[in-house]
C-alpha cells in the first residue's frame, strides 16, 4: 500500500516514506513507541501507548511490564498469529470446494444453496427460497459461485486485499468482519431483488473488506487514493455490468465500513464489546430486514 507523504521523522521532507524494518518493501509512517523502528500493519502489536515491534514485545516479557503489555496483539486488539493469511487460505479453499461440488453435482445442488427470495424450482420441483424458511440460504449463498470467471475474480481479490486486513485485525475479527458484511450484503439482495432473481457469490463479504480496508488505512493515516479508486471501479462495475448483484455489493460494503470502524476506532478499555456489539448491531439490522421482506412475500 502506498502511504501518505510527509513522515514527520524526515528532516529533508522526502517523499516516500521508510520500508518496515521486517518487510522492507512495505513503507510505513508508523514507528515502534520503543525502539522507534518503521513497522508495517503486519508487525504492529498494540501497546499501552502506540504500538511496538514484534522485537520490543519479546524483550519486554519478564521486565516487570504488566502481563497484557507483552502478549503481542494486533491494532484492533486481537492476537498476533503466526500465518496472518491463515483465515484468508482457509476462505479461498472453501470457496474452491464448494465450487467443486457444484461442478459434480451440478443445478441441484446450486439451486438448493443459492440466495432467492421465493420462487418454484424445476429442478428441484417445489417452492425455494428464504421467505419459505431456508434462511440458511443467506449464508450459503456466499459460497457459491456461478462461474470459473467468477470465483476467480473474487478469489484474487480475497487474496489481495484479506491478508493485510487479517493481520491488522486477528482472525476472530476477521472471521466475524467476513461474516457479518456477507449477511448484510445477503439480506440487503433478499430485500431488493426480485423474489425468483437467484443470487450467488462472495462479493458481498470481499465489499466489506474493501470498506474495512479503507477505514484501517484511514486509521493509519495511509494514502486513500488507491482503495477510493479500487472502490470507486468496482462500484462502476456493480452498476454497469448485467448479472450482477449490485444489492450485495453496497450492503456488504456498507456493513464492513461500520463493523470496521468499530474495529479499529474503539476505545481500548472495552474494545471487545464494542467491536462485537456492533457485530450483533449489523446482524440485527440485518435480521430486521430479512423479517420485513418475508412478512411482504408471505
Amino acid at each position: 500500500m502506498d502511504q501518505a507523504p510527509g513522515n514527520p521523522k524526515d528532516p529533508q521532507g522526502a517523499q516516500s516514506l521508510p520500508g518496515c524494518y521486517r518487510h522492507p518493501d512495505r513503507e510505513t509512517g508508523i514507528r515502534c513507541t520503543r525502539c522507534e523502528r518503521p513497522i508495517c500493519p503486519e508487525c504492529m502489536v498494540s501497546a499501552s501507548v502506540g504500538f511496538q515491534c514484534p522485537n520490543c514485545v519479546r524483550e519486554g516479557s519478564g521486565t516487570g511490564h504488566a502481563p497484557d503489555a507483552n502478549q503481542p496483539r494486533t491494532i484492533a486488539g486481537g492476537t498476533v498469529a503466526a500465518d496472518p493469511r491463515m483465515v484468508t487460505k482457509l476462505l479461498i479453499g472453501l470457496n474452491l470446494a464448494v465450487f467443486l461440488v457444484q461442478l459434480s453435482v451440478g443445478d441441484r445442488f446450486t439451486d438448493s444453496f443459492d440466495l432467492i427470495g421465493r420462487a418454484y424450482v424445476p429442478v428441484l420441483g417445489s417452492l425455494e427460497g428464504v421467505a419459505d424458511g431456508q434462511w440458511y440460504r443467506l449464508l450459503t449463498a456466499m459460497f457459491l459461485h456461478g462461474s470459473l470467471i467468477h470465483i476467480a475474480f473474487n478469489m484474487l481479490s480475497l487474496w489481495w486485499i484479506g491478508p493485510p486486513l487479517e493481520a491488522a485485525l486477528g482472525r476472530a475479527r476477521y472471521i466475524a468482519l467476513y461474516v457479518v458484511s456477507g449477511l448484510a450484503g445477503s439480506a440487503l439482495t433478499y430485500l431488493l431483488a426480485a423474489p425468483n432473481q437467484p443470487s450467488l457469490g462472495a462479493s458481498g463479504a470481499i465489499f466489506g473488506l474493501f470498506g474495512a480496508t479503507a477505514v484501517l488505512m484511514r486509521r493509519l493515516n495511509y494514502d486513500m487514493r488507491p482503495v477510493i479508486a479500487l472502490l470507486v471501479i468496482n462500484l462502476v462495475l456493480t452498476f454497469t455490468w448485467a448479472n450482477i448483484a449490485w444489492q450485495a455489493h453496497v450492503g456488504g460494503l456498507v456493513g464492513g465500513v461500520v463493523v470496521g470502524y468499530a474495529m479499529v476506532h474503539a476505545p481500548r478499555e472495552r474494545r471487545t464489546l464494542v467491536q462485537y456489539a456492533t457485530c450483533a448491531v449489523v446482524l440485527a439490522v440485518s435480521l430486521v430486514i430479512v423479517l420485513m421482506r418475508t412478512a411482504q412475500l408471505t
